[in-house]
């Protein structure tokens, strides 16, 4: 079968390879799934330019925003028959470990994953271990989910994840800064949420017109004009109930502070180069009781409630696709990821 092989972390772009290797077996409590679609993201960006390590088997397949079709079921595995149409929750959590315990889940000590310690989307055949199975992380898709929306559940997770953080809620306003895929997804779940107004700060005028047209009450090009000014102007000088920074840029970190209301709230969601330093004034958050968060990976509840917002058309996932490659060009579709011009970069094997 062909799979993306990713040697090491150094080298890139010679680091990985597009060859033909055996198709994985299928163990007693396993199943082996056909990829149908496997999406990229800022963490494929760094795993293959070394810039994250952690997890990453030297000559292994990376790739966590996986869907597909079942093809084989262990004699133990029940639930599931060869056809179904399944996304995978890739984070499997420990259940034992100190953070699990105290129900942080998403931040597992223990944790393992599809696309570090078991192969992960990029390859035609993937195999779902039982201890992914048996904590479920594998959901059912229905026929009117594209492979592409299901893949995709994964990073919607991560976002409720956010939202959670964040507080969102019923009446809020809400800036976020950055309009790719996770800047989207962070849109429509803040107005699922019952944000009266959502502002978006993107320089890419194409981006800036999809979130236009999932719901922005306002798009702002931060490059033409002032983004301070304009949100002071929209709250009537008062700022927002939220900010979502949906782009990991130290530099922007303090205006997100700025930018938050009394009172209010800043979700530091995106990864930020890791050793990168920022420069805040303390005083904001200390005068204005500014509440500032992370994020990070999803608990399955927010898994199985974005898969549910998925099914019941709340979200619309496919919207954030621009660009679909088959297996054999992986590196171009790689080249479009890190050139930054798209939105969703998506693998499928039809």
């Amino acid at each position: 079968m062909k799979a993306v092989i990713l040697h090491g972390p150094e080298n890139y772009p010679d680091n990985y390879e597009v060859t033909e290797i055996p198709a994985p077996g299928c163990g007693p409590d396993d199943m082996v799934i056909r990829m149908r679609a496997a999406a990229l993201c800022g963490t494929d960006k760094r795993i293959f330019t070394g810039a994250k390590t952690k997890g990453i088997r030297p000559d292994s397949v990376v790739g966590h925003e996986i869907s597909g079709e079942v093809i084989q079921v262990g004699e133990q595995v029940h639930g599931f028959i060869a056809g179904d149409r399944v996304a995978i929750a890739n984070v499997i959590p420990c259940g034992h470990c100190p953070a699990c315990l105290s129900g942080h889940e998403n931040a597992c000590m223990e944790r393992q994953a599809i696309g570090y310690e078991f192969d992960g989307g990029f390859e035609e055949f993937i195999r779902i271990p039982g201890v992914c199975i048996r904590s479920g992380n594998v959901v059912k898709l229905p026929a009117d989910v594209s492979f592409a929306a299901g893949a995709l559940i994964e990073p919607l997770a991560c976002c409720i994840r956010g939202l959670k953080n964040t507080g969102t809620t019923f009446g809020d306003t809400v800036l976020i800064i950055g309009a790719g895929p996770i800047g989207l997804m962070h849109l429509q779940l803040s107005l699922a949420a019952g944000a009266k107004k959502v502002y978006v700060s993107e320089p890419d005028a194409a981006k800036r017109a999809v979130a236009k047209r999932l719901g922005a009450s306002l798009v702002i090009d931060p490059e033409s004009e002032d983004l301070s000014d304009v949100i002071l102007r929209e709250t009537e000088g008062q700022g927002v109930d939220r900010v979502v920074m949906a782009i990991g840029v130290n530099a922007l970190v303090n205006t997100a502070l700025l930018l938050a209301k009394r009172g209010g709230t800043v979700c530091l969601f995106a990864g930020f180069p890791k050793g990168g330093m920022s420069s805040i004034d303390p005083s904001v958050i200390h005068y204005n009781e500014i509440r500032v968060t992370g994020s990070t990976a999803y608990q399955r509840i927010d898994y199985l409630q974005a898969a549910e917002m998925v099914k019941e058309k709340k979200i619309d996932l496919d919207a954030s696709v621009s660009h679909r490659f088959p297996l054999e060009e992986f590196r171009k579709a790689l080249d479009v990821h890190m050139s930054g011009t798209g939105l969703k970069v998506v693998i499928e094997n039809k």
